[in-house]
């Protein structure tokens, strides 16, 4: 049985915590949170162990789950890496380009497996709508959410946009040709929402907005192939699929028929993908351990976390160029 630890015990790390405690996969040892009375509390409402420093409880495990703020991921993973212990890391798998450069290579150092934690991956909805995907030629994405404190140390684009990013380039295989961005910030130093047009070399599009101002929540993927129309919901866990295809013979009478110009007629079918509840945290952690046991490739590997963390940052320079047209506009 691994043994585990916890660095980072806020709002995301005290629910890793109590997923870890589930999984009887794992030996859960104990976490750390640099700041004494959270730790206290911590331990004390959820009945675990908290250790005293950073490598105490590094020396004290074979994985270590980092769930601290993006700003400390590189200093931590650095530190586990260094002692040879398996690495699960949140995203954005860190805070600059050049540590994920870095990181890269201390992980192929030290031999060890390292998965990042980009959840949408593990979410129930998309899983189920992933085996209709193939060869998207369009792909809608709004990520919006109420206003929370809690994140607005970095870009909206590093806190929301990078998990439809990731998203999007596990289902687009193709290097990225242009990128056009718009931006505004609202009540942070940062822009508060973003909207990306991410153009691929085999012509396929990706329109992405995340905004962390909105009134109401929103997670969802609009995505358009050859003859088919997905919708992903990663917030209420649904998929459906709309199939448009040709009618051979006479059309279903009750079926969905549009008759195209040309004098041809399509059938349209609408089916909802088969949605297996999980919980998303729990499968992820779960599927690090049994990459590890089996010696097999972790399903969000550092190379994934770090491709999605660069495109970040090409959306931030485009994002930097559009703040300076807009202040320059209101001079």
């Amino acid at each position: 049985m691994l043994k585990i630890g916890v660095l980072g015990a806020g709002h995301l790390g005290k629910i890793h915590i109590n997923c870890i405690k589930q999984l009887p996969i794992y030996d859960f040892v104990g976490f750390y949170d640099q700041d004494e009375n959270t730790a206290k509390n911590v331990a004390q409402s959820l009945q675990v162990n908290y250790f005293s420093s950073i490598d105490e409880l590094i020396d004290s495990v074979d994985v270590v789950d980092i769930v601290t703020p993006t700003v400390s991921h590189f200093e931590c993973a650095s530190l586990a890496l260094k002692k040879g212990k398996h690495v699960f890391i949140e995203k954005p798998v860190v805070a600059t380009v050049e540590e994920a450069n870095k990181l890269i290579v201390l992980a192929e150092e030290a031999g060890v497996k390292v998965q990042v934690g980009h959840v949408e991956r593990f979410n129930p909805a998309y899983i189920a709508a992933k085996p209709y995907i193939n060869a998207p030629l369009f792909i809608e994405a709004h990520r919006l959410a109420l206003f929370n404190p809690r994140g607005t140390d970095v870009p909206v684009v590093l806190d929301l946009m990078v998990h439809d990013i990731d998203i999007i380039l596990d289902v687009i295989k193709s290097p990225i040709k242009n990128i056009s961005v718009s931006g505004v910030s609202i009540v942070s130093p940062t822009p508060d929402i973003t909207n990306a047009r991410i153009e691929f070399e085999n012509g396929s599009v990706a329109n992405l907005t995340a905004s962390r101002i909105s009134l109401k929540n929103m997670r969802k993927h609009r995505i358009f192939q050859k003859d088919a129309y997905i919708t992903v919901d990663f917030l209420d866990k649904k998929s459906d699929v709309v199939r448009i295809n040709d009618v051979e013979g006479e059309a279903d009478p009750l079926a969905m028929t549009i008759d195209l110009a040309n004098g041809t007629t399509k059938q349209i079918t609408i089916e909802q993908a088969q949605v297996t509840p999980i919980n998303a945290i729990l499968t992820e952690l779960e599927s690090f351990n049994k990459a590890i046991v089996n010696n097999t490739m972790p399903p969000v590997t550092i190379h994934d976390g770090v491709q999605a963390l660069k495109v970040c940052y090409m959306i931030l320079e485009e994002l930097d160029k559009h703040q300076k047209l807009i202040q320059n506009h209101l001079k």
